[in-house]
């Protein structure tokens, strides 16, 4: 290989490796070296690329001029990349070469994966109260035709299943919008502790059907941050009334807003709204995944009290628009507590 050759792999903005004729890799910029994780110029490209696809797409690319590109996996710390390896005959004059370029396509494969399972959920999670639905409008129209106490019955279970569907059309709706205007953040001012209190007076008589005393702090002066008022009191209506829901009848959701202070999760001068409950709590391994769109601590106590395992997604989606950001700790036996941290600035 002559200087000029060797600069031109260098120059390659991804990992690329060339290897000639006899299946030795001749030269690899510092992109290949990194992804790698050895020296491997000089070195037989069937010891460091051991997979038979890739093998076959270099003889390909050797012997009959041909181009491919395959899918290939490597593992670091734990994790799972997947590269689209494009494998390309190239005419030098010292001989035909293979050139090996590496697109790391991990962020696309996973985007993808979630598009599918999100499908998937959607599908899943309306299946089954249009499956109640169909049912119980056949067995209206035969058996129960001329039976009012059983249509009364049947009426009220399908008008709730109805209503689980719209909670969840609505919800997608929201993580939606959300999502679309997630890189313009709010420049608003608008006073958090005003809109806790409108929230709280809202969902107080939820509070008092479950006996659970709602207890407010907040600083005596108003406190401002730049914000979207309508997705605010979304998050904030969410979580109380989570808090609620999950706490237990008869307990306490202490909701406190803090003074303005420096945070050192967001690196500047911010205020932090929790909302506290004293239910069963949350063991460890599910927190990590609660924001996780549709996932559930319990799938079966969610459904009872209409959650559509979308509320916490749209939280974060939320906190992550205004530049804020969501905390959650639990213990469980002893309750659990949602932190939202926002910037005033």
């Amino acid at each position: 290989m002559t200087p000029i050759q060797i600069n031109f792999v260098n120059a390659m903005p991804l990992p690329a490796l060339l290897v000639r004729p006899d299946e030795r890799i001749v030269a690899a910029n510092q992109p290949a070296r990194d992804l790698l994780k050895n020296d491997c110029v000089d070195r037989p490209v069937i010891t460091i690329l051991r997979a038979p696809d890739m093998l076959e797409g270099i003889e390909g690319a050797l012997m009959k001029s041909r181009k491919s590109s395959v899918r290939h996996m490597l593992r670091d710390g734990g994790r799972d990349y997947v590269y689209a390896a494009h494998i390309a005959p190239v005419s030098l004059p010292d001989g035909d070469c293979a050139m090996i370029t590496f697109e790391d396509r991990t962020d696309i494969e996973t985007a993808n994966e979630m598009r599918r399972d999100f499908v998937a959920n959607v599908s899943h999670e309306l299946r089954t109260p249009l499956t109640s639905l169909m049912g119980f409008i056949e067995t209206l129209r035969g058996p129960a035709k001329n039976d009012p106490n059983v249509q009364d019955r049947f009426l009220g279970i399908m008008e709730s299943e109805a209503g689980r569907m719209a909670h969840l059309v609505q919800d997608l709706l929201h993580l939606s919008r959300v999502e679309e205007d997630e890189r313009i953040r709010p420049s608003t001012m608008i006073d958090i502790a005003q809109v806790m209190e409108t929230c709280v007076n809202a969902i107080q008589p939820v509070a008092d059907n479950n006996k659970v005393t709602l207890n407010l702090t907040k600083p005596a002066q108003p406190v401002m941050v730049p914000a979207d008022a309508d997705q605010l009191r979304q998050v904030f209506n969410n979580l109380v009334e989570n808090a609620i829901k999950y706490g237990g009848r008869e307990k306490n959701v202490d909701i406190v807003i803090s003074e303005p202070t420096q945070l050192s999760q967001l690196r500047a001068t911010g205020v932090t709204v929790s909302v506290t409950d004293y239910g069963e709590g949350i063991a460890s391994y599910h927190i990590p995944r609660l924001t996780e769109r549709f996932y559930r601590v319990d799938r079966h106590r969610s459904r009872e009290v209409g959650g559509t395992g979308l509320g916490l997604a749209i939280v974060k989606h939320i906190a992550v628009r205004h530049r804020g950001k969501l905390v959650i700790r639990s213990k469980e036996g002893e309750g659990s507590t949602f932190e939202i941290l926002l910037p005033t600035q």
